[in-house]
């Protein structure tokens, strides 16, 4: 079931209130059903996007509330793709991110995150395909994130194409993720899809 946005509170008060909502719900799924979906969201996202041997792909390391990475980055690797996990500044006031390759142990970041501690590093222009952590998203692209900023920042450059979307944008959700309407903010870089466990969602960019 899709949730819509209040009408009366602005748009950073609504955007609070909907990702308190949606981290409550992604909290009380239960290990069994997590690691249930995760399989399904591997299995349509190669299925939707035919993950080819030659790609640079980015994931995330999963927090334990968040969908599971583990089984695409699986199924990444035994389709022959370069993986690269994103890893945030060391300093706190940054909002940088970059992104390195998955070789070696992890290690947790400040935020608790885990990120490989290799030094192939990649740019953000280089990837051919991201797939995003979201707390909310809509089917124009817009995706509600945990509010750091972080991937707005690293893919701001997308802004700056009328035509050439790259890299492609995929975020992996649970299906009661979707939203009726978030709203864009000027700084919101849009996705283009969405992989939940019933499927690819194709999102209507612009």
């Amino acid at each position: 079931m899709r949730v819509a946005l209040p009408d009366s509170p602005p748009p950073s008060a609504a955007r609070r209130s909907l990702r308190a909502s949606l981290n409550a719900r992604r909290r009380q799924v239960a290990k069994q059903q997590r690691q249930q979906v995760a399989r399904l969201v591997a299995r349509h996202a190669d299925r939707a996007l035919q993950l080819q041997s030659h790609w640079r792909i980015a994931v995330y390391a999963a927090l334990p509330w968040e969908l599971d990475s583990a089984p695409l980055i699986a199924l990444a690797e035994s389709r022959g793709c370069r993986v690269f996990l994103p890893c945030i500044d060391r300093r706190r006031t940054s909002r940088a991110m970059r992104f390195v390759s998955m070789q070696g142990p992890l290690q947790n970041n400040r935020l608790g995150i885990a990120e490989p501690q290799g030094t192939e590093v990649l740019g953000a222009r280089w990837l051919d395909v991201v797939f995003l952590p979201l707390v909310g998203f809509d089917r124009s692209g817009v995706r509600l994130g945990a509010g750091g900023g972080f991937y707005d920042r690293a893919f701001a450059f997308r802004q700056l194409r009328s035509v050439w979307h790259a890299p492609r944008l995929i975020g992996l959700a649970y299906a009661f993720q979707e939203v009726a309407s978030i709203g864009a903010a000027a700084h919101d870089v849009l996705m283009d899809g969405v992989v939940t466990e019933e499927g690819f969602v194709r999102c209507t960019i612009g």
